[in-house]
């Protein structure tokens, strides 16, 4: 079948969806995404092509389209998307950026979905492996509450941190532990619970959880005696046998090359919440090492010894001089590190989380460079050294099944630990990484901070254009692929999210803008409520906002969401509610989110008035329609904070290649977060709302002028200050 019929086809079935859909209404937007898909994905090349054979180069189709709230894109997306993998005997890779649009896809959109297409077909949620229990482990755990020894030097499986926050925990939270651990493998075993950590009624927490989690670097796979009861491995059956999988950005990026997902080059990937991926991938590949809690080198050398020994593996000769060479640099790092910048370090308020400092340009102090060096070599070795361990662990598990449960144990021990090594080897390649004249530089930081009595520093590298990352090593796989979102314009423009994404000048790429279905003009208004005070003269404009903010959701009749761009200014906010007002307001972190928001629901079904205080994370993501939200209040710009290191060396690159970062960078930023923001406000096409902001340079400068743009066209009103 050719490109055009395959995307008439992919259409047909569509439109098939949308009129067999209870209350179906026709979206002219919608449509036009979904032509767009089908296009896109029909005219991309999939599978093996053998050009030394004489075949055509791949044929690469890529679109990046702004959807609207209220266009319906997860529909417009998702049926011809799949329609087309039906046809095509392919598969779809949907991944997204919350847990929450995930959920709404697994649970709501793809079963509706399913039940009206003419062919069925088979969806599932891929997950990271660390969401899923390990029963080997849990199974060790189940009797203490710790790791239980099974003979010399079969030590506990827990970080050294980790095991001394264990010597000085109460006797009642150890006992606690034990037996949330006891409970957690008698469900299991009972088949009450899958093994998934997201569907405890009660989440654990991190430190918790991490001993317990299946790890990669501790897994022996087919090889564990309880493989067959393996909840992460069953999860991957499902994967198999799936024709749509529903990951998120995170999984995507860091399982590259790893055949955990469908191969791209031979799947259809949509990105929906699109926006993230820049930031995601700039997360992906930074890295940091700990160049003071080191207490784990000796533990990892002393299990890589004897286990090399018990293995009869040669290549353990080296691993206490690379072990003894280890632990030296990293002291020696550190107290460099202190002699460099401790003064700027010390003299920081330890309140605001680490000190930080970074380095000017990506040029790191000369007597850094040596010591850097010789630790990326001794860590190479030793990663050698473990390599051959694991290779030999892994013939022995083949050869000796019935040994299977010792040697997954061998192996978790090490595999618990090397994570660290290699990340102490990248950090330290990344550090020293020096970029020739013209060439983009790395961001390089240290940090201070204190933990007790004891002093932690630690060193940070990160490239700074995800662009070039992504096109590097996403988008050199990816044959056909659609980002979407609501925001992927800034200011009007989708260049910036083209240059942020590395799709800007590929010839493979269009654009498309659907906008919204909503009249912004009949049922919102924006209210520019201006303050006497600067927005830059920080103390002085939080006292004249929050007299203003007090003033305005006084007169809240149901529900309204705040958003503050630090929580030094929301603690102002909630300090300043008089005592009458303090009921109504809900504050974000007082209540655990889905608590939170259950009570602003019940509120405002109830006929009350219902506020809800929150930070960045409440900006994007929470559909809050009707009276659940009738007011957004927004009481600053959201400009990135001005400390992020990764933002610094970006614009200190950008200056010194002649370009201004705030109209390049930091302008076009703040307008997709600023977007997103407002975007909380109407929800429906019956929906009428109001939308504060006071911060006055969004109608008083040019910049706040491009902010403008970048919104939807809503009435737009001005107030004089209060």
């Amino acid at each position: 079948m050719s490109s055009p019929d395959w995307a008439a086809q992919a259409l047909q079935s569509f439109d098939a969806v949308v009129q067999a859909t209870p209350g179906f209404r026709s979206r002219g937007g919608q449509r036009l995404m979904a032509e767009q898909v089908a296009r896109t994905f029909s005219s991309a090349t999939l599978g093996k092509v053998d050009e030394e054979s004489g075949e055509d180069a791949p044929t690469r189709s890529i679109a990046v389209i702004q959807a609207g709230t209220g266009v319906g894109k997860s529909l417009a997306y998702c049926a011809p998307a799949i329609a087309l993998a039906l046809s095509r005997g392919t598969r779809v890779l949907i991944s997204t950026a919350t847990v929450a649009l995930q959920e709404q896809l697994v649970n709501k959109d793809l079963p509706a979905l399913a039940a009206l297409m003419p062919q069925p077909f088979k969806f599932a949620l891929a997950k990271g492996r660390g969401r899923y229990v390990c029963k080997l482990k849990l199974d060790r755990l189940a009797g203490t509450g710790e790791a239980e020894g099974e003979g010399e030097g079969d030590d506990d499986l827990f970080a050294d941190e980790e095991a001394a926050a264990r010597a000085k925990r109460p006797r009642h939270e150890t006992e606690a532990r034990m037996q949330f651990y006891s409970t957690m493998a008698q469900t299991l075993s009972k088949g009450a619970w899958d093994g998934d950590r997201d569907s405890l009624d009660t989440p654990p927490e991190p430190e918790v959880w991490s001993p317990v989690a299946a790890e990669g670097a501790s897994c022996t796979g087919k090889h564990c005696p309880a493989f067959s009861q393996c909840t992460y491995y069953d999860k991957r059956k499902e994967l198999v046998g799936a024709q749509v999988i529903v990951a998120n950005h995170d999984l995507l990026l860091s399982s590259l090359g790893a055949r955990v997902l469908p191969e791209l080059d031979n799947c259809l990937l949509v990105l929906d919440e699109a926006h993230h991926l820049p930031a995601t991938a700039l997360d992906q590949f930074a890295c940091s090492m700990d160049l003071s809690r080191i207490t784990w080198i000796e533990r990892l050398s002393s299990r890589g010894l004897r286990i090399g020994a018990l293995l009869e593996v040669e290549e353990i000769a080296d691993i206490p001089k690379h072990s003894a060479q280890l632990r030296q640099t990293l002291q020696d790092l550190a107290r460099i590190v202190m002699d460099v910048y401790g003064a700027q370090l010390k003299s920081q308020p330890s309140a605001w989380g680490p000190a930080r400092v970074r380095v000017p340009r990506g040029e790191l102090p000369e007597q850094l460079i040596a010591p850097l060096g010789l630790l990326a070599a001794s860590a190479e070795g030793f990663l050698d050294a473990l390599r051959a361990i694991s290779k030999a662990l892994r013939a022995e598990m083949r050869d000796k099944p019935d040994e299977a449960k010792r040697l997954s144990t061998l192996y978790a021990q090490i595999g618990m630990l090397a994570p660290r090594l290699e990340e102490l080897h990248a950090t330290a390649q990344l550090l020293l990484q020096d970029a020739p004249e013209g060439a983009v530089p790395a961001a390089k930081w240290f940090t201070l901070e204190v933990d007790g009595d004891f002093i932690v520093v630690k060193a940070h590298a990160s490239p700074i254009l995800p662009g070039t990352t992504l096109r590097n090593h996403l988008w050199s796989a990816v044959r056909g692929a659609v980002l979407t979102s609501a925001t992927l314009t800034s200011c009007g423009h989708f260049d910036f999210f083209l240059r942020e994404a590395g799709l800007h000048g590929d010839e493979a790429t269009t654009t498309l803008e659907v906008p919204s279905p909503f009249n912004y003009a009949a049922q919102g208004t924006l209210i520019a409520a201006e303050t006497r005070a600067d927005p830059k003269n920080a103390a002085q404009f939080t006292t004249e906002m929050v007299d203003a903010l007090l003033h305005d959701i006084a007169r809240v009749e149901y529900g309204a969401l705040v958003l503050f761009t630090s929580r030094e200014q929301m603690r102002q906010a909630v300090d300043a509610l008089p005592t009458a007002m303090r009921s109504v307001v809900l504050v974000q972190n007082a209540l655990p989110r889905t608590q939170l928001l259950r009570r602003h629901r019940e509120r405002v079904e109830n006929g009350e008035p219902s506020v809800i205080f929150g930070m960045q994370s409440f900006g994007e993501g929470l559909d809050l329609p009707g009276r659940l939200c009738e007011s957004v209040f927004i009481t600053k710009l959201p400009f990135a904070p001005p400390d992020d290191p990764v933002g610094e060396a970006r614009a200190e690159w950008l200056r010194a290649v002649g370009r201004d970062p705030f109209s390049e960078l930091v302008v076009p930023a703040t307008a997709i977060r600023l977007a997103q923001w407002v975007g909380r406000a109407i929800r429906t096409e019956e929906d009428m709302a109001h939308v504060y902001c006071y911060d006055k340079r969004l109608t008083r400068t040019s910049y706040g002028q491009r902010l403008l743009k970048g919104l939807p066209p809503f009435a737009l009103e001005q107030r004089a200050p209060l």
